[in-house]
């Protein structure tokens, strides 16, 4: 496996970061929240409380070039021109910025910007007659795809042009991209589901906005089911995930990623309390979620291949689960 070092990853190890949202309406103060805690890699906050267009379809919406978009009692569809939604939207961008621009200033390291990705986008965003998502219509996928990618990469430049020092890491969210992939995106009634854009076509649409950024480049993905090999074939640098919803086939599909190079943004932590668990677990404890499934530095096995060929040979079982604990007991002779 790669070794982690800061000149393959723009931040340095073990470092923490927020995935995007925090609460509040203040761009100023939660900048200013975000620079003092998460100094090793800030990122621009999106404060979705604001309302309308502070959303992640509609934040992102706010940079497509020459695509309109209105609000809609369902969500965000495209329109014939460009309206109050969008003004709101886009001004909410700019206020970002600005806010970005000025408790930035004199800032040199990485720094996190986040966007929608073009699947979710096109899962999410409605076409103007049909109401379906415009997954439904290739040529309107197209041309999505074709202004997202213009509009991201004169996003990222605006960063850079406002924090001259910073070195930009984009993250494209995509929680919808696994409803894709498994055609469980419903049409506008609700009766049928969209069909299965190509494998290929996926990963080329997700290509065609890692390369138009031309920075260094995430896919967030916080669902049960990550596809972290298109993620590879698609050209960017790292994944982010949650690493306590992923199962057996994920953390799998993630140790072959993280082997052939692929860097990770481990979600080890939740953005929100519970009624359960208001307070974040432990630093001790969150560490431990991530260690578990490293491959130990003395070239050795990571534990969940050891787990996996454990049980394959017939002679454990696994007798309880705990998070990512696994407790397995002998029942046979076999591997030592």
């Amino acid at each position: 496996m790669p070794d982690i070092t800061e000149d393959r990853f723009p931040w340095p190890p073990a470092c923490a970061t927020g995935v995007g949202s925090l609460p509040g309406t203040d761009p100023l103060e939660a900048l200013r929240l975000v620079f003092g805690e998460l100094p090793d890699l800030p990122h621009l906050a999106e404060l979705p409380a604001r309302g309308p267009g502070a959303d992640l379809t509609g934040r992102t919406a706010a940079l497509l070039t020459d695509l309109p978009v209105e609000l809609t009692p369902a969500g965000w569809r495209f329109a014939g021109r460009p309206g109050r939604d969008l003004g709101r939207a886009r001004s909410m961008v700019s206020a970002d910025l600005d806010a970005l621009e000025e408790v930035a200033d004199g800032y040199q390291g990485p720094l996190k910007i986040q966007a929608c990705g073009p699947w979710t986008l096109a899962a999410t965003v409605e076409l103007i007659r049909s109401q379906d998502p415009a997954l439904a219509d290739p040529g309107a996928v197209a041309d999505l795809i074709a202004s997202l990618a213009e509009g991201i990469a004169g996003h990222v430049a605006d960063v850079g042009k406002r924090v001259p020092g910073a070195r930009i890491v984009l993250q494209l969210d995509e929680p919808a991209l696994p409803a894709v992939i498994a055609g469980e995106v419903p049409t506008a009634s609700g009766l049928n589901r969209l069909p299965v854009p190509e494998p290929a076509d996926l990963e080329t649409g997700l290509r065609s906005i890692i390369s138009a950024a031309r920075t260094f480049t995430l896919v967030h993905c916080c669902a049960l089911s990550v596809p972290f090999g298109m993620i590879k074939g698609a050209g960017a640098d790292a994944a982010g995930c949650d690493l306590n919803k992923l199962g057996p086939a994920g953390e799998e599909g993630l140790a072959e990623a993280v082997e052939a190079g692929l860097g990770v943004l481990a979600g080890v932590i939740p953005a929100t309390g519970t009624a359960v668990t208001p307070e974040p677990p432990p630093a001790g404890a969150a560490a431990q979620v991530v260690t578990a499934g490293a491959r130990p530095a003395d070239g050795g096995r990571p534990p969940y291949h050891i787990y996996l060929r454990a049980l394959a040979s017939g002679a454990f079982t696994e007798v309880a689960v705990t998070g990512s604990l696994r407790v397995l007991e002998r029942v046979a002779d076999g591997i030592g």
